[in-house]
């Protein structure tokens, strides 16, 4: 290994985009084991899988209609 490394010549990654932001939400246990299920079969992080669904419903404008009784 060198002593110094010379980064003035250094360009940013163009391919990093928004950085994902890391949060704590709660979900039900039957949610969780349903995207686990998915993840066991695809063999894709649980997590990202329910990041590409949420993301899916934001670029098709999916609205949640409740309905209470």
């Amino acid at each position: 290994m060198r002593d110094h490394y010379d980064f003035s010549k250094a360009v940013k990654n163009p391919y990093i985009g928004k950085l994902k932001q890391q949060i704590t939400i709660r979900l039900d246990e039957q949610v969780i084991d349903y995207f686990k299920e998915m993840s066991n079969e695809t063999g894709m992080p649980y997590q990202n899988i329910i990041n590409y669904y949420l993301l899916d419903c934001v670029k098709s404008n999916r609205r949640l209609e409740l309905a209470f009784a």
